[in-house]
């Protein structure tokens, strides 16, 4: 189920929207005071968030454009009684998606969190996919062709995703039982497999970690063995 947070103090109100949106697949948290609401909308375990104006003392739109100022992306919907023109400015350039006026109908409150979902959807990086068997790594546009040893080092970097993983692991992992010369040779295929993601965006990049080895960064590819 698609999970939504919902922000507001009024618990007969929270309840009221977790029974509603249930009813149209909806999975709902709920928080009631703003500066825990804060650290939640930067999480990004919800599909989206519903946030009411009046949060008590705090004020729902101040709470989103802080949220947006410290980096949360993911959709957010503004409830309110007001029904102001500046009211709803307000809201919409503090950084809300959309703003709903009560009292409102949940087929159109369902409806338009949807097309923040579709937009979402749309705006969010896809991971590339690499195949085993055919020892490609593509994108939605490109698709790249590695060798038997530049698939199994992607694949040992992607093992430790944002973590650096030492020259003399690789080796000993990749080359070592190969009778290989020396570690020189990780630096060789991390060049080869740097360039080849390169051609490409394929969300992901090799970084050197001064002292710790190479670090993969970015969206994890799919793997299948097609």
């Amino acid at each position: 189920m698609s999970k939504l947070l919902i922000i507001d103090d009024d618990p007969e109100i929270t309840s009221a929207l977790a029974r509603g949106l249930a009813l149209h697949g909806y999975e709902t948290e709920t928080e009631n005071r703003a500066d825990r609401a804060l650290e939640r909308l930067q999480t990004g375990t919800h599909v989206g968030a519903i946030v009411d104006v009046m949060l008590g003392a705090d004020s729902g739109i101040d709470l989103v454009r802080t949220a947006r100022a410290a980096g949360a992306t993911l959709p957010i919907l503004m409830l309110s009684a007001l029904s102001e023109v500046e009211h709803r400015t307000a809201g919409l350039e503090a950084g809300a998606d959309d703003y709903v006026v009560k009292p409102f109908s949940f087929d159109e409150l369902v409806a338009r969190l949807r097309v923040q979902e579709h937009r979402a959807s749309a705006q969010r990086p896809q991971p590339a996919r690499l195949s085993r068997t055919a020892r490609t790594l593509q994108n939605a546009t490109d698709s790249v062709a590695l060798t038997e040893r530049e698939c199994a080092l992607l694949e040992l970097l992607m093992r430790h995703l944002d973590a650096p993983v030492p020259r003399i692991e690789i080796y000993e992992t990749l080359w070592s039982s190969d009778g290989a010369g020396n570690e020189n040779v990780v630096d060789v295929y991390i060049g080869y497999l740097r360039k080849k993601l390169a051609t490409s965006d394929f969300g992901m990049e090799i970084k050197t970690l001064r002292n710790q080895g190479f670090c993969l960064t970015g969206l994890m590819p799919a793997v299948d063995d097609a």
